[in-house]
């Protein structure tokens, strides 16, 4: 098996360019590249001797990018100037009582599956800690809970999920 430095040399230059045609060119890319290496370094011993060692780091280096972009999108863009006047959306003893009372009127799991994960912004898998449910069944009742809102709702879909985010 070949020393891993020699890995990196030989392929170093390919991942760069996934990195970079997945995410941009800057620092994302370059975070993508060192995170591929790092995660391949630690995985590297159990390779078999035979696999291709240049599927296997693109592969790396997809999820690895991926894994960036949803970290971006989830990140806060800073905006320049604030709006004059505050926004009511998600303020309680605002205009959103009837989406409140559809929230109030769905079972009791998935009321909490769909309060933790898209108001309080929990992963499933705390949700389901905060509740001595699975990760799956939080996933399973905030989906069905939403599939509810979004029936009752019809042509607000867009609004309601985004009210609920």
């Amino acid at each position: 098996m070949k020393p891993f430095e020699q890995l990196v040399i030989d392929h170093g230059a390919m991942v760069l360019r996934v990195c970079r045609l997945m995410v941009g060119p800057g620092a994302d890319a370059d975070d993508a590249w060192s995170e591929t290496f790092l995660s391949a370094l630690k995985a590297y011993p159990l390779l078999p001797a035979d696999a291709n060692h240049e599927a296997w780091l693109v592969t790396i280096a997809r999820r690895k990018a991926i894994d960036l972009l949803r970290k971006r999108s989830r990140t806060p863009i800073p905006a320049e100037h604030l709006p004059e006047r505050p926004s009511a959306l998600g303020i309680p003893g605002n205009n959103d009582d009837e989406l409140r009372q559809a929230v109030a009127a769905l079972p009791l799991r998935q009321r909490e599956a769909v309060a933790l994960h898209y108001l309080a912004g929990l992963p499933y898998a705390e949700a389901a800690a905060l509740t001595g449910s699975s990760a799956d069944a939080v996933r399973r009742a905030a989906s069905d809970g939403i599939a509810k809102l979004r029936a009752r709702y019809g042509a607000l879909e867009n609004s309601t999920e985004g009210a609920l985010r």
